[in-house]
């Protein structure tokens, strides 16, 4: 088994789904700097799927963003997935591992990511499986925020509870902007106060998207749509408060033609050049 790359993960990138796979096969894509993929989706198979993923991941980067870890869920940690996590991340040479801040499983899969409720007494709880799968991982666990359109027993903020768990658990944040507008438009938030409020140190890289106008109160993160100027907006802004990090465009149904997501690509690197300038313009 390789060990996991330690060169810094940079620019833009793109979440691989297997329908993609031919078209990023025979396409110069030097326009992607990485790709996530689902260790879930490909830890099953072997033949054609497995040799077509491993010539990509010889010759591109890539990071894991996991679907069924469930950190939150009521029911035990399943190590035994955790450890096939782990020898999938080695044999591809994966050093970035990210999950959901939610659960999708109790007694059963619930096909959906739940919000886990903000509490203190779920903080300490998440904390805690967090720092178990760190431990047989060997390496950090990435959060992700999420989108959620209820909060059953809610006791903290959104913004608290999230702190809160990475503080507890010592774990790196993955910032989606995409969900902090959703979240800030269907409960009422400001989305730039929640982004300066979470830790730049500990965030390892952001994901953007785009998603669905349910109604004019109601947001639907759905990763099926081209991103909005307002999430735009809100991803440069993040650069400028939190630093220029490596940046994932999702797109998981309605997926157009790889030049089109190219495109979102470009727009990613041009936000990124643009407030490195910026910031050089600062320290001048």
């Amino acid at each position: 088994m390789r060990v996991p790359s330690t060169t810094p993960l940079a620019g833009s990138g793109l979440g691989l789904r297997r329908e993609m796979l031919s078209d990023i096969l025979s396409a110069k894509s030097a326009q992607i700097d990485f790709f996530e993929v689902a260790p879930e989706n490909w830890i099953p198979f072997g033949g054609k799927l497995q040799k077509q993923f491993a010539q990509l991941a010889e010759q591109h980067r890539f990071i894991c963003h996991g679907l069924s870890l469930s950190i939150g869920s009521p029911e035990p940690l399943d190590v035994v997935f955790v450890r096939q996590v782990k020898q999938f991340l080695r044999q591809y040479n994966i050093s970035l591992y990210s999950e959901h801040l939610s659960y999708c499983s109790g007694a059963g899969h619930l096909y959906d990511l739940m919000p886990i409720p903000f509490t203190e007494e779920a903080v300490s709880y998440v904390a805690k499986r967090v720092r178990q799968v760190q431990d047989i991982l060997e390496q950090p666990l990435v959060l992700e925020n999420v989108s959620y359109y209820a909060a059953p027993g809610q006791q903290m903020s959104e913004q608290d509870f999230t702190l809160a768990v990475l503080q507890e658990a010592d774990c790196q944040l993955l910032l989606d902007v995409n969900n902090i507008y959703v979240n800030s438009v269907n409960h009422g938030y400001d989305a730039l106060q929640f982004l300066r409020a979470m830790p730049g140190e500990r965030i390892a890289y952001y994901h953007i998207a785009g998603h669905f106008n349910e109604a004019e109160d109601l947001l639907i993160d759905t990763h099926g749509a081209a991103v909005i100027d307002p999430v735009w907006q809100l991803l440069a802004q993040a650069y400028q408060l939190h630093g220029v990090k490596p940046t994932l465009l999702e797109r998981d149904f309605n997926i157009p033609e790889l030049s089109v997501l190219c495109e979102e690509l470009e727009q990613i690197r041009a936000l990124q050049q643009g407030s490195d300038s910026d910031t050089l313009e600062l320290r001048a």
